[in-house]
């Protein structure tokens, strides 16, 4: 099949949207299938306000056509509810095309958080947005069971993945100048992800986190005894998690985590709140420890086997969430 996929995340943001888009444009091509990604690199862009990193395009509906009607792709996704995401949905309303959506990011936690509206009426535009879809996509059932609370419909399951090569636990744990036990954070370092849950919390050794973001700065002032060692990528990042001994996962906002899966690939139980996500990669699994008091949830973790974390990072596959991506998929024509 041609599958065009219409982004507004994408490189050089490394956020959990983009690896997964990433990643499941790797698995598609495997499979024999063409992706055409639809990302503001093909457009003249501005920067989000209060994330310049995030680039958003400037009145993209021409280009998107060009790019929706050159292609003639056989199904048409829409990854995320930006400028891109709205032309293209445009698009496909106008020529009567069916098309799919997903949902990836909690953008009225995220808009609280930063200017304060009050989440209702950023749940109510989101709504909105995907109602006309033929399907959207959610990552986990506390996430399908949640939208569907909001009055979304048409929702299908869309799982991740991780990659059990690149992310491994070592047989013995490096050597290290830092304290141990070493509690580890991975990913954005802003608002919406909660890091005061973590970096208050009372515990023995070392509190590092790797990543970067608009607060970073100011964190690292607040807490000099944190080790704030910036973004880290690939070999460099597992070599992170391998060297820790729990991940401490504070958001309460996300709708997956990548990270918990990374995590667990390299043998490092997780700590978390018992919220979306955390609850549906961790379940039964014993390999994290869930709690509302999430120092008590990172000592805890520390008792817990690393291999029985490598034995639920197994249970998912990007071969497996691909596949499952392409069952929900509704053709053009």
């Amino acid at each position: 099949m041609k599958i065009a996929i219409v982004s507004d995340a994408w490189l050089p943001q490394t956020n959990g949207v983009v690896r997964t888009l990433m990643a499941l444009n790797r698995e598609l091509t495997l499979l024999g299938h063409r992706v055409s990604m639809v990302t503001p690199e093909h457009f003249t862009t501005i920067p989000c306000p209060t994330y310049h990193e995030i680039r958003l395009a400037i009145v993209p509906g021409f280009e998107i056509e060009r790019h929706l009607t050159g292609d003639e792709p056989d199904a048409i996704h829409i990854a995320t509810e930006g400028p891109l995401g709205l032309a293209a949905r445009r698009f496909c309303r106008r020529r009567k095309i069916p098309f799919t959506t997903s949902f990836h990011t909690k953008f009225p936690d995220y808009i609280e958080s930063r200017i304060g509206i009050p989440p209702r009426f950023t749940w109510e535009l989101l709504r909105r947005f995907h109602a006309p879809a033929a399907s959207t996509m959610v990552a986990t059932d506390s996430v399908r069971q949640e939208l569907e609370s909001y009055g979304f419909t048409q929702l299908s399951r869309w799982t991740r993945g991780v990659d059990l090569h690149q992310f491994q636990p070592l047989a013995v744990k490096p050597a290290t100048d830092w304290p141990r036990p070493i509690f580890l954070y991975v990913g954005r370092v802003a608002v919406e992800k909660n890091l005061p849950a973590f970096l208050d919390l009372d515990l023995p050794g070392t509190k590092l986190i790797v990543g970067d973001g608009p607060i970073r700065a100011s964190l690292a002032q607040r807490y000099p005894n944190a080790r704030f060692v910036g973004r880290r990528e690939g070999d460099e990042l597992a070599a992170f998690y391998a060297l820790s001994d729990v991940f401490v996962f504070p958001s309460q906002t996300d709708t997956f985590g990548l990270v918990l899966l990374e995590a667990l690939a390299c043998g490092l139980p997780v700590a978390a709140f018992p919220v979306a996500g955390p609850l549906d990669v961790i379940e039964t699994s014993g390999a994290g420890k869930l709690d509302w008091d999430l120092g008590r949830a990172a000592l805890g973790a520390l008792e817990i086997d690393p291999e029985r974390c490598r034995e639920r990072a197994r249970a998912f596959t990007w071969a497996a969430s691909a596949r499952q991506f392409l069952d929900n998929l509704h053709m053009v024509r």
